[in-house]
């Protein structure tokens, strides 16, 4: 059987590697309503670098629920979303990549619902496909946003 302290360490760990997951980076917002108590509900842009693709970052918008519950950080964010991923820089492989892989999620409210993001290789056409949508534990979400990033047909893409 294992200690409370060998427990404690485990779930602290694995709490660290989840939050490291996700390195979004606030780019900016836009207040989309006002509200009198807390924060106004606004459209948020974040930026999220590849982990596993050297020279592309996602640039993603989404709504954030405001007004005391947002504030709170008890609201549930609408499941709209868009992507927009980008060449930044020269592109490099960290190593081969799965056929079709989540590459980030974050989540949405404390109901479990989370904004995906979804990394596809296009290996025909030698480019990558990002998908993000938003998903909630009991029922799935259809809305959701597709991009492209075309990789210089001198570098192939590796593939697992």
């Amino acid at each position: 059987m294992k200690s409370a302290v060998q427990v404690v360490t485990l779930f602290a760990s694995l709490f660290v590697a989840s939050t490291q997951l996700v390195s979004a980076e606030n780019i900016g917002s836009v207040d989309t309503a006002f509200k009198l108590i807390g924060p106004d509900h606004k459209v948020v842009v974040e930026a999220y670098d590849d982990p596993k693709v050297n020279g592309i970052t996602c640039y993603v918008s989404r709504a954030k629920t405001g007004g005391i519950s947002g504030g709170l950080g008890l609201a549930e964010d609408k499941s709209e979303a868009s992507i927009a991923c980008r060449q930044v820089g020269p592109i490099s492989f960290t190593g081969p990549l799965k056929q079709e892989e989540e590459v980030f999620n974050q989540s949405l409210s404390i109901l479990f619902k989370k904004l995906r993001i979804v990394r596809m290789v296009d290996q025909k056409r030698n480019a990558l496909v990002y998908l993000t949508y938003s998903d909630k534990l009991v029922d799935g979400s259809p809305k959701n946003s597709v991009t492209a990033v075309a990789v210089d047909h001198s570098t192939v893409i590796p593939v697992k």
